[in-house]
């Protein structure tokens, strides 16, 4: 760890500042040359697999109403719809016909990555005795993720200076795109286990299912978690039922302080699963002192710099690993190179 300018303080248990003051990879870090090596000698049959849904899944806003669905729309020619377009009508000597489109795109609606500015936290960074809105490595709400407008702790919001929505000048997906994200992957089944019963999964349950499929976690590797709910969401076609959904599909506890610390010692560079967020949502009551209402986002996003993937589609895979006795693979899972976007739609892909 090295002098910060933004923080003399960092969480306990943080690896805020272990990769140097202006870090903004984490745990991609640990993404080095050798782990993907590691990830390539797991390949056998040059068999691919799509680990994403279709990014217009769930379908609707029943599961989370501030996140539309993708609007698909043709670009403009001259006033009229870009689509179909015969190139005759401008060169009568052109044989071309043109297409050309646009998306509006939520971009965690579907797969998706969280980057490390998604979630962060109150923490008194300066020892002052004052806590403030900050990111992993200290990076502050306001001054280096900016939104149009400031809230308060009532909910009031207030202009910022230019009213305009600037992003994640620091630690924006843009950098996990640049950094590739590519290495070796391990799947933890746990759908295999615990069926459709919504288990909610402590460090004793973890335990027990790595244990008896022989998954073993190495620092620098990715950790992909099948439950179960990305295949329901295609069999709903578009029409989800969201108690069906959460509450017969698998997540982990992310009030468990073992499951935390588990992560914490793995040296996991990403937890995916294919459910919602991970964790359990609502997360168990917190107890004593003011807490995180997301406990797993903040362990990983916040502290760790571990980064967090959810909705990816796992089962094909999943069952292929199974029955080949198998759970290691090579995964290549680059977000959108966009810069200052706090989140990105993911078409990760597994080979084996």
């Amino acid at each position: 760890m090295t002098a910060n300018p933004r923080w003399t303080r960092r969480p306990q248990g943080s690896t805020w500042g272990d990769w140097g003051p202006d870090d903004q990879l984490g745990r991609l870090n640990l993404l080095t040359p050798e782990k993907v090596l590691q990830g390539i000698a797991e390949v056998k049959t040059g068999k691919n697999f799509c680990l994403s849904l279709p990014l217009d899944y769930p379908g609707g806003q029943i599961i989370n109403p501030r996140r539309p669905p993708p609007e698909l729309r043709p670009t403009m020619r001259e006033g009229k719809p870009n689509m179909n377009v015969p190139l005759r009508c401008f060169d009568p000597l052109a044989l071309d016909v043109i297409c050309d489109d646009q998306v509006l795109l939520t971009l965690q609606y579907s797969t998706q990555w969280d980057s490390l500015a998604h979630v962060g936290q109150m923490f008194d960074v300066d020892g002052d005795g004052k806590p403030e809105d900050v990111y992993y490595n200290g990076y502050r709400a306001g001054v280096d993720i900016i939104g149009p407008v400031v809230w308060d702790e009532k909910g009031r919001d207030t202009p910022t200076a230019s009213g305009k929505h600037v992003g994640a000048t620091y630690l924006g997906v843009e950098n996990m795109a640049a950094s590739c994200v590519q290495g070796r992957a391990v799947m933890v089944d746990l759908e295999a286990h615990f069926g459709r019963s919504g288990k909610v999964v402590g460090y004793e349950d973890w335990m027990s299912v790595l244990e008896k499929d022989h998954v073993v976690v190495e620092p620098g590797d990715m950790v992909c978690i099948r439950t179960g709910f990305a295949q329901l969401l295609l069999d709903m076609k578009k029409q989800p039922d969201r108690d069906v959904l959460f509450n017969t599909t698998s997540a982990l506890d992310g009030r468990d302080d073992r499951l935390l610390q588990w992560i914490t010692d793995s040296g996991a560079v990403a937890m995916l699963a294919d459910n919602y967020a991970v964790e359990a949502q609502p997360a168990r009551p917190g107890t004593g002192d003011p807490c995180a209402s997301l406990p797993l986002h903040a362990h990983c996003l916040f502290k760790l710099g571990c980064y967090l993937g959810e909705m990816w589609y796992h089962s094909e895979l999943a069952d292929w690993l199974r029955a080949h006795g198998r759970n290691r693979f090579l995964l290549t899972a680059p977000p959108l190179r966009l810069p200052g976007a706090v989140g990105s739609p993911a078409t990760p892909v597994a080979t084996v």
